[in-house]
Parts: C-alpha cells; structure tokens; sequence
C-alpha cells in the first residue's frame, strides 16, 4: 500500500493501514472512542503532542457536546471542538506526515475524510543569551531550537508589512521545516526565487542543521571559506533583512542564515552598532590587524628565521639566535609542533565541561609551552609567537570564519618553510585571485572593495555615523 492512498470509508480499514504504516510503535497511541452514536479514532505519537490539550479540547467535547447521529468533520472543526489550527485531509501521505510533525489526526465511521488538527506539545528550551556571539551592550537573547519562535523573534523586530515568510519542507527522512524570510522589495525578487526553488528541489535525505543547506547551496565553488552568514542573535539576522538579504530558518536549529555573504560581513559584530562609531571603526581595523596575525605571524616568523636572517635587526637575531641554542628541530618543524598542540588544546576545552574545559585549554598552554622551553624543543619566541596567534584567531566574531583562516596558517608555514617570503607574496596573491571569484549567491565575495562600490564604504572597514547614512526609499 502507498502512502499517497486515499482514505477507506471504513474506519477500521484505515486503522489497519495507519497502524501498518507506522508498525509498532510504542509511542504511536490510537484511540477509538464513540461520539455521538458514531465511531471514530484519534492517532497520534506521545511525546510529540500536548496530552492535556488533547484531553481538554478533542475528547472531552466529543463526549459532552455531541449528541446527534449527523456529525460531520466541518461541524467538529467549527462549533464544537476548542481548537485553533486545523484542516482536512483524505490521503494517508498528508495525514501522517502532520502525525509526525505533533499533529492529531480524527476519523470518523463511514467517512473518506480525516481531520489534522495541530496540538504540538514537546519540551522547548528557553531564549537564553548567545553563547558563540556575546556582546557588552545590545540585545542579550539569541534563538532557539524552534522554528516559530525563531521567526517572531525576527518580526519583532521588523514590524514591516513587506516581510515575507515562505515555509517549505526539505530532506525525504526528516521533512524539516525551512522557512525563508525577506523584506519585499528591497530584497532581490530573482535571488528570492532562486533562494526558494532551490530549496524545494534540493533532494537530500535529511536536514538536522543550517550547515546541510549551506553546502548544498555553494553552487559548486570548491573553497574553505563560508559563502553564507549563519548567527544566533535576531539581530543580526534583522539587520541583515533591512539590507535586502535573505533569511533561512531551520527548525531544530538555532543558527538562521544569511545570503548573499561577503567578506567583510565576518569581520563584522552586532556591538558595532551599539558603540559609538569612532570605537567600533577602531576595532573594525582591529580585526583586520589581527586577521593578518592570525593567518601569517608563524609564518613570518618560519620565513625571516630560515631564509632572510639579514631583514632581521643585529640585536634581535642575536636574541633569537641564542634563544635557539640547543633547539634540535628547524623553525618549521617547531611551528607545526607549537600549532598542532594549541590546536589539540582548543578542541579539547570546546569538547570538554564547561567548568574545567577553560581551566584545561589556560593551564595546559602554560604548562606545555613552558615545559617545552625548559626541555629544549622549542624556542621561548616561537611560544610567544603562537600564543599572539592565536589570541588573535579569538578576535575573528565568526567562528566559521575563522575556521578557514586556522586551515590557512598551517599552508602558509608550509610555503614559508620552502620558499620563503618570495613564497608568502605568491601564495597572499593567491588568496585574493581565489577569493576575488568566489560569489555569494550572485555576489561578488570580496564586494564592495573588489567591485567598488563607493556608497558602499561608509560601512565596510569604517563605520560612520548614523545621520551620514543614506535611508532606502522603498
């Protein structure tokens, strides 16, 4: 039997062939009660939909309220049962579909025709604040796990008739909710189609994260970096539909995403906007300094030690030739070892207990590098080196930014090691003929520096004041 059946007017027929679909079951609950002289049955899964409402609302008003023989499903759903969102269906695809989603489902004697009716009821946590984009000053809540409550986070906060919502299901085994959210006529009409119909014609088997639909939107563009923006904060993603971009929400994630995407928008944080403009410009340069340290400072280091000891100043190179003293491993060979181990230390502190995850990646470092010293295997510089690396990295506010530029460091001590600087200017220029093809869902990735766009400055590196800011007409 296939799913897209229609319903038997028999009701015991089509409780034989729902509980075959659903097999055994233990949470799959069917209860057949009698209403009105008229047999019918209530299916639904325990744990999935709200049991008090079910008791108050459904099988309470179908005991006291109905006493004729006539009953009908569009007299049930209108005068007599308390319920809110419901509808009709005839088809067993539909039907359980809506029972896997927390819906009940009613049928009744001598009718081909089944009433869904959404009573969800399973646990949710609670708005907490971001735990991967903390701020000083601004909104401290971040999403959730669930898909409704994540889109009226968003509206809250763009009370804008033009916001549009369009909620799909995508992935053949879990049939997750997407939604995709933007502000009508300032987001782009044919990148919302494009958005939209790749979604409904991305065949995959299931979806439990934002990041399944990001790899499979990258249109094919083989790179380490993120093409789409993912947060947690709602204002963020706010700010980002008041810019034209569009939204993706994933229930069961509480990480929405953003395209188009562009370079600058990692370098850029949701504190921005809640400091004064001449600090958050200051930091914005920052980020950059340290995005530069962060991806070639051990480098640098590897290529000035090994192959141009004279760009070095005499006083210096005499420091670090009497801190090497003794150091049996080349300085590529002590970078990677220095690199591997700080690594292995800040996977361990994310993949440990909060309350000694911390205390173990701080100590650790501490007590590694300076055994390390002591027993000769790497040089005190070269510690003080990867430690302001990688301070640096935590600088970056996107973790998924920052990720690539950790994969970066490593083929940049690499090229470092064999060719020097002549190496790191080749491989730099590399980065940026690399990155300058990459595009966003249509968008070039290095916009607007690449492809300059002048009223596209005042908020890319510098932020300047909110009255200099040209306002949208539509």
């Amino acid at each position: 039997m296939k799913l897209h059946t229609k319903f038997s007017r028999q009701l015991c027929r089509n409780i034989e062939l729902i509980c075959s679909f659903m097999g055994n079951s233990s949470d799959f609950v069917v209860r057949e009660i009698t209403t009105g002289h008229k047999h019918a049955a209530l299916f639904y899964l325990d744990g999935m939909t709200d049991m008090q409402k079910v008791q108050d609302n459904v099988i309470r008003p179908l005991h006291d309220r109905v006493s004729s023989d006539e009953i009908t499903l569009p007299l049930l759903k209108n005068a007599i049962l308390d319920i809110g969102e419901a509808s009709f269906t005839q088809n067993f695809e539909n039907a359980l579909e809506q029972i896997l989603s927390g819906g009940l489902l009613l049928l009744l004697d001598d009718m081909d025709e089944g009433l869904v009716i959404s009573l969800p009821g399973w646990e949710e946590r609670s708005i907490s604040d971001s735990k991967t984009q903390p701020v000083v000053r601004g909104p401290q809540e971040a999403f959730t796990e669930t898909l409704r409550t994540n889109t009226t986070m968003v509206r809250r906060r763009v009370k804008d008739t033009r916001v549009r919502l369009t909620t799909m299901k995508v992935g053949e085994k879990t049939k997750t909710d997407i939604s995709v959210m933007y502000l009508y006529g300032v987001a782009d009409p044919k990148k919302v189609q494009d958005m939209i119909s790749k979604l409904k014609n991305m065949h995959v088997e299931g979806v439990l994260e934002s990041e399944y639909l990001e790899e499979c939107l990258h249109d094919k563009q083989l790179t380490i970096f993120p093409l789409f923006y993912n947060s947690d904060r709602p204002d963020s993603i706010a700010a980002g539909i008041m810019e034209g971009k569009i939204a993706i929400f994933v229930d069961g994630s509480p990480f929405a995403i953003l395209a188009p995407a562009v370079f600058a928008d990692f370098l850029q944080s949701a504190e921005d906007y809640y400091q004064s403009f001449v600090y958050s410009s200051i930091i914005r340069i920052l980020r950059y300094i340290c995005l530069a340290i962060c991806m070639l400072a051990p480098a640098i280091y590897v290529a000035l030690t090994t192959f141009h000891q004279d760009m070095i100043p005499t006083v210096l190179l005499l420091s670090l030739s009497a801190q090497r003293e003794g150091v049996p491993f080349p300085a590529f060979v002590e970078a990677m070892i220095m690199e591997v181990v700080f690594e292995i230390l800040r996977e361990a502190g994310l993949r440990m207990p909060r309350t000694v995850g911390q205390a173990v990646s701080i100590v650790g470092s501490i007590v590694i590098g300076q055994a390390a010293v002591e027993a000769n295997i790497v040089s005190a510089v070269m510690v003080i080196v990867v430690a302001i690396t990688a301070i640096s990295s935590f600088v970056i506010p996107s973790y998924t930014f920052a990720i690539p530029i950790r994969i970066l460091r490593f083929a940049f001590i690499g090229i470092a090691a064999m060719f020097g600087v002549y190496g790191l200017t080749v491989g730099i220029l590399m980065l940026f003929v690399h990155l300058n093809g990459l595009h966003s869902f249509g968008v070039p990735y290095l916009s607007p520096f690449a492809n300059y766009k002048s009223s596209e400055q005042r908020d890319a590196i510098l932020r300047f004041p909110y009255r200099t800011k040209k306002h949208r007409k539509n």
